[in-house]
């Protein structure tokens, strides 16, 4: 969310008008054009980034905190099953995909249009890229899957996947993210019915404790 130009300083607000800019017309804007959005001269900026390659990389750590933020369904369990929680973030995904101003995901498109493994942006974007993976990881050792790096790779190229489809398209998905990780969830034995089991064996266990301490 873009910082209050009221009481933003000059840096948060090249990291505002960089992240947008950069999301919505790519890293090849100019500085100008930056500096210009963010009513900050060329010289204040570059004495708080060193290079144009540090602001990328600084706009996509912010854009990435609060992109991932809209996406996850948060930290710890919260009563849903490790499909459910899974699945919240293609249903998000698709409902992101209906806005104007989707285009996609911001550590595909940079570290796409950098071409270059080694540039600071493309280190952020791999980041970013390996924490929403970690997830799908730690949601399939949850649910018992045999091959949880599988899955959560599988899950992970589905996300890129139809990210890139709605762009290419300029379309929203439609539904058909939240299909595809569904099926690859199924076939790995995380189906509704091993979902609705799962959530009937937690609340017995809730149930023997509650009636442990009475």
């Amino acid at each position: 969310m873009p910082s209050d130009s009221s009481s933003a300083t000059p840096r948060e607000r090249l990291l505002d008008a960089a992240g947008e800019l950069f999301y919505l017309e790519g890293v090849h804007v100019g500085v100008d054009a930056v500096c210009k959005a963010a009513g900050v001269s060329k010289k204040s900026m570059y004495q708080l980034f060193r290079s144009k390659d540090a602001l990328i990389a600084g706009s996509l750590t912010s854009v990435g905190v609060e992109f991932l933020a809209a996406l996850m369904p948060g930290t710890g369990r919260d009563g849903r099953s490790p499909r459910e929680r899974i699945l919240h973030i293609f249903e998000r995904q698709d409902q992101m995909s209906e806005l104007q101003a989707f285009r996609g995901c911001p550590f595909v498109n940079t570290a796409t249009e950098l071409k270059q493994p080694g540039h600071p942006g493309s280190v952020v974007a791999r980041a970013f890229k390996q924490q929403m993976t970690d997830f799908f990881h730690t949601e399939a050792i949850a649910a018992g899957i045999a091959d949880p790096a599988m899955l959560a790779a599988q899950l992970t190229m589905v996300f890129d996947g139809a990210s890139a489809r709605a762009v290419v398209r300029g379309q929203p998905l439609g539904g058909v993210g939240i299909a595809m990780a569904s099926a690859i969830l199924s076939t790995s034995g995380l189906t509704e019915a091993s979902a609705q089991q799962n959530r009937e064996r937690r609340r017995r266990l809730r149930n023997q404790r509650h009636g442990m301490f009475r």
